[in-house]
């Protein structure tokens, strides 16, 4: 079953948080009391008030895409590390859609037999940033050709607020201007370059994160495509600049480095922008679109007819 997908934010999933005072690290003491403290909490949510043990929650499966490019996996897994720091008693799987392994039917047979997940049970959470036959075909499809191992997935990644927040973070690396002048900001735009797809429902999802983007940024944003969908980045950067918008940046509405990644990167005129990648509101992204799904109910089983 497939969970809601709004795009209303949430104010306890703000990627933001109080830093260190003073900006400095943490010593070693501190992390290693902050680990002893995060492990224990670990363990005492898996205990009920009347000292039983609860079961495991349902395995995470983070379901990528999967790439040629070894830059995307080493994210894919970086990402993962983080998602594990936050939820350190969940069981956390990747499985991928093609070119790298292990594949997603690969992943879900291998929980099939696992202990410790709650009845063989597992959420599917896409590394995905829209809609598209990916998320409304080929995962649902691996999800039920893994009975009896219980599956249910998630919402795509976006949009939400919290890919927005990543968006401009990566913008800013890149050297966006947090403070500008009127005349500045309005000789500034952003291209949103996305993969494409033939799915409008892609289209349409695409087009709300270039919205929120725009209104945390304060100027217009266009999305372009690398493939599938039009129009590509180099057509939307024309565009914009014989509108006088002459400081373009790209944003890289990809979820890790790749070949479009790199080639929409390669059209900007001024800055581009790094992938979304393994930054600190991905995972936490990913670990509320699970809760989401885990949080809906399973639809009631259909009674069989009655033969006569």
């Amino acid at each position: 079953m497939t969970a809601s997908n709004p795009v209303r934010d949430e104010s306890s999933l703000s990627p933001g948080g109080p830093p260190p005072l003073g900006g400095a690290h943490l010593d070693s003491t501190a992390q290693l009391m902050n680990a002893i403290t995060s492990q224990l909490g670990s363990q005492l949510s898996r205990v009920s008030i009347d000292g039983a043990r609860r079961p495991a929650p349902p395995a995470l499966v983070l379901v990528a895409h999967g790439s040629r490019d070894p830059r995307t996996l080493s994210t894919v897994r970086s990402l993962i590390e983080r998602i594990r720091e936050l939820r350190p008693h969940l069981a956390v799987h990747l499985g991928h859609i093609e070119l790298n392994e292990p594949l997603l039917p690969d992943t879900l047979a291998s929980l099939q037999s696992t202990q410790g997940t709650r009845t063989g049970e597992a959420v599917l959470v896409p590394l995905l940033l829209s809609r598209g036959y990916h998320v409304k075909r080929d995962i649902p499809e691996a999800a039920a050709a893994a009975a009896p191992l219980r599956t249910r997935v998630a919402a795509p990644l976006g949009p939400h607020p919290l890919l927005v927040e990543t968006l401009y973070a990566r913008l800013v690396e890149a050297g966006w201007r947090t403070r500008m002048s009127d005349s500045t900001r309005r000789a500034s735009g952003i291209v949103l370059a996305a993969a494409g797809s033939r799915d409008p429902d892609a289209a349409v999802d695409t087009r709300r994160t270039a919205h929120l983007l725009a209104e945390r940024l304060g100027v217009p944003v266009v999305p372009a495509y690398a493939s599938a969908a039009a129009p590509t980045v180099a057509a939307a950067v024309r565009a914009m600049a014989a509108r006088g918008r002459h400081r373009i940046a790209v944003a890289s509405y990809f979820t890790a480095p790749g070949r479009f990644a790199t080639e929409c990167g390669a059209a900007a005129p001024w800055i581009a922008a790094e992938p979304l990648g393994d930054h600190p509101a991905m995972a936490r992204l990913v670990l509320h679109r699970y809760d989401q799904a885990v949080a809906t109910p399973e639809p009631a089983p259909e009674r069989a007819l009655a033969t006569a």
